[in-house]
């Protein structure tokens, strides 16, 4: 089969964006169950259409991941269909000739899969490359790598969906949370079983005859039962338990990192990438190792950044104090602190006040908490590069070399 267009970073991210539209159009005509017009249009968003195809290449985005106006290839398109599934300019709203087919509410798989950088689904794609040792792929390769890569997207939707209900949040990636749109309420309990079930009819559709089948169905039912672990962890630690400092420690934060974000976020990508090139999982447990320590040294800089990094440059302002958030910092401060300074940690921490919270800045900035990180930052970057260069394969180095790169020093 021909070469995808996919060398470059911007080709790579306009085909699985492509693909995306291809799999919820087959999602939408899956055979086990019957859709009502309600139900069909409570999944899929209606089509709009532009007088001008220019006015859509100004405002649609239809994720971070893929460029501006993404047109659908004609094979994916409905009859006088151009783009789908982005959300629309309030700008554009009242132009002159526009008549778009506009619905009464957001479409629940636009809303919750898409929205984010999509760095978890294009890491399987980019591992999947640097594993064969090429830039470009087979068309036919490319679109297995980037249909694996949309399921730990809809894996990350579900995630976010029952996990913003859970913690009682409101918003997500810049716009409300699913359950807090009008009409949707709890009704997002069930959109998140049915994006967790999609998965299972996309690997069904897709790898039903591929070898490792039976492997990416245990693969990702695996990294699920931790993920979900790690947030029992995280609630009945952080949220449901009583506010206890005590509780508060090295061991229970990297628990809590390990299950709840480093098994999805860093190894689900590379497994996927390496059951695609016909590995067993079975002969890279140091490699599942190595991406669960990646992870837990990304979550720490996630805590690092909450506090000390810039609000505009990182895109929110960091609530883990006032949250009572598990966070590295904390833990560290605890570790570092005298009888009279936890003391402090424990009048102030947790409190949504703006005083109680500079109070525990400050005590952060007394305990150096800076250079501790800086100190942990480095001493974690030297141990992971000693332990990827361990390895016996090239290609796996170049993959674990990629994902530590792109983390190392990272500012938001």
């Amino acid at each position: 089969m021909a070469a995808a267009g996919n060398g470059s970073a911007g080709d790579t991210k306009a085909v699985f964006a492509q693909i995306y539209y291809k799999l919820k159009e087959e999602l939408l005509a899956d055979p086990a169950f019957e859709f009502t017009p309600e139900s069909h249009q409570w999944i899929d968003r209606v089509i709009i259409s532009f007088p001008d195809p220019k006015l859509a290449f100004l405002f649609f985005r239809p994720c971070r991941c893929c460029p501006p106006g993404l047109i659908l290839p004609e094979s994916t398109r409905l009859p006088g269909q151009l783009f789908r599934g982005a959300s629309l300019d309030s700008r554009l709203a009242g132009s002159a000739g526009f008549s778009p087919f506009a619905p009464a509410a957001p479409r629940m798989l636009d809303y919750t899969v898409l929205g984010g950088k999509c760095n978890r689904g294009l890491s399987v794609v980019d591992s999947y490359k640097l594993l064969k040792g090429t830039d470009v792929l087979p068309e036919d390769e490319m679109f297995l790598a980037c249909t694996l890569g949309w399921c730990i997207e809809w894996l990350q939707a579900f995630f976010l969906v029952l996990d913003d209900i859970m913690d009682d949040s409101h918003t997500r990636r810049g716009q409300p949370c699913w359950f807090r749109v009008p009409q949707v309420g709890m009704i997002a309990c069930n959109d998140g079983i049915i994006l967790r079930n999609h998965i299972s009819r996309i690997l069904r559709l897709h790898f039903r005859g591929k070898p490792y089948y039976a492997d990416l169905l245990d693969l990702f039912n695996e990294v699920e039962f931790k993920t979900a672990s790690g947030q029992l962890l995280d609630l009945i630690t952080t949220h449901e338990g009583e506010k206890d400092l005590t509780k508060y420690n090295i061991t229970v934060h990297r628990r809590i990192v390990q299950y709840k974000t480093a098994y999805y976020s860093f190894y689900l990508p590379v497994a996927c990438a390496l059951l695609l090139s016909g590995e067993d999982l079975n002969n890279y447990g140091a490699v599942e190792n190595i991406l669960v320590e990646m992870g837990i040294y990304f979550q720490v800089q996630d805590d690092y950044l909450d506090c000390y990094g810039d609000p505009e440059f990182i895109g929110k302002i960091g609530t883990d104090i006032e949250d009572y958030k598990c966070s590295w910092l904390v833990v560290q401060a605890l570790k570092r602190s005298d009888e009279s300074q936890k003391q402090i940690l424990f009048e102030n921490y947790g409190k949504k006040d703006p005083a109680c919270v500079m109070k525990v800045k400050n005590l952060y900035k007394e305990l150096d908490l800076e250079a501790v990180f800086l100190e942990y930052e480095n001493e974690s970057y030297k141990k992971l590069i000693a332990e990827i260069e361990a390895q016996p394969s090239i290609p796996v180095q170049n993959v674990l070399k990629s994902f530590l790169h792109k983390i190392y020093k990272r500012q938001k």
